[in-house]
C-alpha cells in the first residue's frame, strides 16, 4: 500500500462529484449534494471553496460556510433568511453560501427559493443527510432552481485513490471501457489481465468494511469496528429518529438488521412486519425512511409481461456494505463467509448506482428465472448477472438465457471473479468482466 499525506488528511481524498460542482460553479442555480451523514459532504464544500479561491480567484471573505446544526444561525436564518445572509454580504460581487446539513431549517425550501428570486449575485450550496424531497421542505419549491446530486460514501475507485493510486490508474482505465461497453456497447477488449491478484486485497477491505471516509482512514480492524459501531448508532438513532420524530426507535433498528440478513432478497413485507411486530403499513413507512435517509437501495423488478413476471416487491441491499456488516455482527473474510455472492452482487449495485440512478431493476419470472440488475438507458436494455466465482470459459445460467430469449438485447454482461470473456449466443454478445473494473 502506498503511503502518502493523502491517508493523514480527509481533505486530500479525491472525489469525483468534485468536477460536476466546478462545472455548476459559475451558474446561477442553486447545487444540492444529498448524502448520508459522514460521506464527506462537508468535506467535499471545504474542497470546494478552496478550488473557487485558489483557481477561481473568489475572495475568501465572499465565500460563507454555516451549518444549520449551529442553533444561533439556524435560527437567524429562520427568522429572517434575508437580512440574515444579507449580514454576511461585503460588497455586491458574486458571494457563495455553503449551507450544511440544510434539511434542519423550518421552511428551507421556502426561504431559500425567496432569497433565490430576490438576492442578486448569491449562490447557494446546500447539503443533506436525508433526501431533501423527504420532508417536502425544499423539492416543491425549487422546480428549475435546483441541481441535485448524492454523494455516496466512496466509490472502489475513490477507495483505491486513497490506498494506493497506481492501482487506481489501472482500474480506471480498464473501468472506462466497461462502462463504454455499457452504455454505448463500444468495443471490449477480452485479453489475459496480469494485475487481478493485486486488487483482491483492497477489494477484501472494500467488501468488509465498507467505505465510508472515517472508516477508510483507520488502518486498524478494530477501529474500523469502532467507526462503524459509531456511525450506525449517530445514524440510526439522532438523525433518523430525531429529524424524523420515528417515535420506536428499537423496533426500526430491528428491520435494519433483518435487512441486513436478507441482504439481496426480495422483501416480503408480512415476514419483516411478524419478525419485528409491526404493521404492515408502519414496516412500509421505516423501509421509506430508511431508503430516503441512504441506509438501504431498493430495487425494483422489471417488468413487460404483466402474467409471468413479478411486478410489486423490491429487493433490498445497503449503500455501505461496512454499515451492513456491523448491524449482522459479522465481519467475517469473504472466503470464510456464506453471503460472499449477495455482498458481492450488493457491491456491483454500489457503483452502477450513482452512474446510472433511476435506471436499475432486477428480473425475476413466477417461474423463477431471474437476472440480478437490467440496465435500461432509454430503449437500451442490458442484463447484468453476478457470478463471484472462478470461469475456466464463459458459460450462461439458464436464466440469462431465458431472458435473452424473451428480450433479445444486443448485449449482456456476466460480472466474474477473475473471467475476462465473451460469447454470442441468439445474437446477443455477452462480455464477462472482472468484478474488480465495474
Amino acid at each position: 500500500m502506498e503511503t502518502n499525506t493523502e491517508m493523514n488528511m480527509e481533505e486530500y481524498f479525491d472525489r469525483e462529484l468534485l468536477e460536476d460542482l466546478k462545472i455548476w460553479a459559475d451558474r446561477k442555480e442553486i447545487i444540492a449534494v444529498k448524502g448520508p451523514r459522514q460521506s464527506g459532504k462537508t468535506t467535499l464544500l471545504k474542497i470546494f471553496r478552496r478550488w473557487l479561491i485558489e483557481e477561481k480567484g473568489i475572495d475568501k471573505d465572499r465565500i460563507v460556510f454555516k451549518t444549520m446544526e449551529d442553533p444561533i444561525f439556524k435560527r437567524e436564518f429562520e427568522k429572517n433568511p434575508r437580512e440574515t445572509i444579507e449580514s454576511y454580504l461585503v460588497d455586491k460581487k458574486r458571494h457563495f453560501f455553503f449551507l450544511d446539513e440544510f434539511q434542519y431549517a423550518e421552511e428551507a425550501g421556502k426561504n431559500i427559493k425567496f432569497l433565490y428570486d430576490t438576492l442578486g449575485d448569491v449562490k447557494f450550496i446546500v447539503t443533506g443527510s436525508s433526501s431533501l424531497e423527504l420532508t417536502g421542505k425544499t423539492s416543491k419549491h425549487l422546480v428549475g432552481r435546483m441541481f441535485s446530486s448524492h454523494l455516496y460514501p466512496f466509490s472502489f475507485w475513490e477507495f483505491l485513490n486513497a490506498k494506493n493510486k497506481r492501482l487506481a490508474r489501472i482500474y480506471s482505465k480498464k473501468n472506462e471501457k466497461v462502462h463504454k461497453f455499457l452504455k454505448h456497447g463500444t468495443e471490449l477488449d477480452v485479453q489475459e489481465d496480469v494485475f487481478l491478484s493485486e486488487f483482491e486485497k483492497p477489494f477484501e477491505e472494500y467488501l468488509r468494511y465498507g467505505s465510508y471516509p472515517e472508516v477508510i482512514k483507520s488502518e486498524e480492524e478494530e477501529m474500523k469496528k469502532t467507526v462503524l459501531k459509531n456511525l450506525f448508532e449517530t445514524y440510526i438513532t439522532r438523525d433518523i429518529i430525531s429529524l424524523l420524530k420515528v417515535q420506536d426507535s428499537a423496533k426500526l433498528r430491528d428491520v435494519v438488521k433483518i435487512l441486513s440478513s436478507q441482504l439481496g432478497g426480495m422483501l416480503n413485507y408480512n415476514s419483516i412486519s411478524d419478525s419485528c411486530d409491526l404493521y404492515h403499513k408502519k414496516t412500509k413507512e421505516f423501509l421509506r425512511i430508511l431508503e430516503e435517509t441512504y441506509v438501504i437501495d431498493l430495487v425494483k423488478p422489471y417488468h413487460k409481461n404483466l402474467k409471468t413476471e413479478l411486478k410489486k416487491n423490491p429487493k433490498a441491499y445497503f449503500i455501505d456494505l461496512g454499515l451492513r456488516n456491523y448491524a449482522l455482527g459479522n465481519f467475517l473474510p469473504l472466503e470464510a463467509r456464506t453471503d460472499n455472492g449477495e455482498i458481492v452482487e450488493n457491491f456491483v449495485l454500489t457503483q452502477l448506482r450513482p452512474r446510472v440512478p433511476e435506471k436499475i431493476n432486477y428480473w425475476r419470472t413466477q417461474g423463477k428465472a431471474e437476472i440480478d440488475f437490467i440496465y435500461k438507458n432509454g430503449d437500451d436494455i442490458v442484463p447484468i448477472e453476478v457470478k463471484y466465482q472462478s470461469f475456466s470459459r464463459p458459460k450462461v445460467s439458464r436464466g440469462f438465457r431465458s431472458y435473452l430469449s424473451d428480450y433479445k438485447p444486443e448485449r449482456g454482461i456476466i460480472i466474474t471473479k477473475d473471467l475476462w470473456g465473451e460469447t454470442e449466443i441468439e445474437g446477443t454478445t455477452i462480455k464477462f468482466i472482472p468484478v474488480y473494473y465495474l
